[in-house]
């Protein structure tokens, strides 16, 4: 591991290089001919250390990249995405910046500094004096921050081949790893309703938008915090006017769940919401699609190795659990030990202060290739 550190140490320029021409290439997800661009760059920089770069082209959202190093029957998927927050046109307000050791700008921890790790990582094990103990690939999406619609599949496959998963998204406080995240999804919920004047015949209307307030309670009753479980309706449309009982309504309600049974069970109760008012229509449609990342012996095996690891540099790792979904729970959800919160060390995720640290990038990509190393060699 020491070994491993001093490489990653000597070369923080170029990890901080890499970093910030990442984030110069603004990539937000519905913009696939900017995240096209990012990924044009990002995958020369792949094929300089090494990687056999496979590009998966998409019509719907920008284009995904699988780079390939070493080889053999075992290997770990590397997992990461390209795609930000953050507009094309956001560095000209909020443009790279370095203050007190912290490097700041849109996108530069979630997650471009982690893929800028990743790859140091890759090039440690590459210039070590051991041989490459099996195959690592390394798949970078373009839509994660909406959802993964055109990665899934590819992300599930890549899983299934790997004996482990280690996702580069950002760590949570103090470079703590994430050994489970909660499920997420959302459900819509609509009402049709009746209309009519609201002073002339107000007994002929039926409304929507108060059937949607009784669902909306009876969608509160559902939570079970105890368990991890939340429900919270974020938006809310409905009516035309002030004086016209409203004809149609609809909520839309984001859903949180730290077990898969909690899943099914809301799932289940969503899809039974019946009317109150018979003369009103309710439509549901949605659902947790990305299932809940338990932590599992086998994560947590991978945890303690981590842990090791990153003692020999003299660091204490921290582990928890967040409320946020990332690709990881796909992969975990399949089945496939996965380890999470691998990039950088830093805060201010989607908000205007986002920021790394810049001292932590070499221990954080020497702990990588340790455990990259370390899984592929048991």
């Amino acid at each position: 591991m020491k070994s491993l550190l001093a490489y990653c140490e000597r070369e923080l320029a170029w990890a901080v290089e890499t970093t910030e021409a990442l984030v110069r290439l603004e990539s937000p997800t519905p913009d696939k001919a900017a995240v096209d661009r990012c990924g044009e760059e990002l995958a020369r920089r792949l094929g300089d250390i090494g990687g056999r770069v496979q590009r998966f082209p998409r019509a719907a959202a920008g284009d995904h990249l699988l780079a390939e190093f070493g080889c053999g029957p075992r290997q770990v998927l590397v997992l990461g995405h390209l795609d930000t927050v953050w507009d094309v046109g956001t560095l000209s307000s909020r443009p790279l910046r370095h203050e007190d050791g912290l490097l700041y700008g849109p996108g530069v921890f979630d997650m471009k500094a982690g893929l800028a790790l990743g790859m140091l990582a890759l090039r440690a094990l590459a210039d070590s004096a051991s041989p490459w103990p099996g195959r690592v690939t390394m798949l970078v999406t373009s839509d994660e921050e909406t959802g993964s619609a055109t990665s899934r599949s590819l992300i599930e496959d890549e899983a299934l081949r790997s004996e482990a998963v280690l996702v580069l998204e950002p760590s949570l406080p103090g470079g703590a790893l994430k050994t489970s995240r909660k499920g997420c999804g959302a459900f819509t919920v609509r009402v049709e309703g009746v209309a009519a004047h609201a002073g002339i015949e107000p007994e002929k209307g039926a409304s929507a938008i108060h059937e949607l307030a009784r669902q909306i309670l009876a969608i509160e009753r559902l939570q079970d915090p105890g368990r991890g479980t939340t429900l919270s309706v974020g938006t809310v449309r409905g009516g035309t006017r002030a004086n016209v009982i409203a004809a149609e309504a609809e909520a839309v309600v984001d859903v949180r769940v730290a077990e898969s049974r909690e899943a099914a069970r809301i799932t289940s109760a969503m899809l039974s919401l019946v009317t109150a008012d018979p003369r009103t229509r309710l439509t549901v449609g949605g659902g947790v699609d990305r299932p809940p990342f338990e932590r599992t012996p086998a994560v947590a095996d991978l945890s303690r190795q981590a842990h090791a690891l990153a003692a020999e540099i003299g660091v204490d790792l921290g582990e928890g659990s967040t409320g946020g979904g990332s690709d990881g729970n796909l992969t975990a959800a399949v089945g496939v030990p996965t380890l999470d919160g691998l990039g950088a060390v830093g805060g201010g995720a989607h908000a205007i202060d986002e920021h790394v640290r810049i001292a932590d990038l070499p221990w954080r990509a020497a702990l990588l290739a340790g455990l990259l190393r370390r899984i592929l060699e048991i």
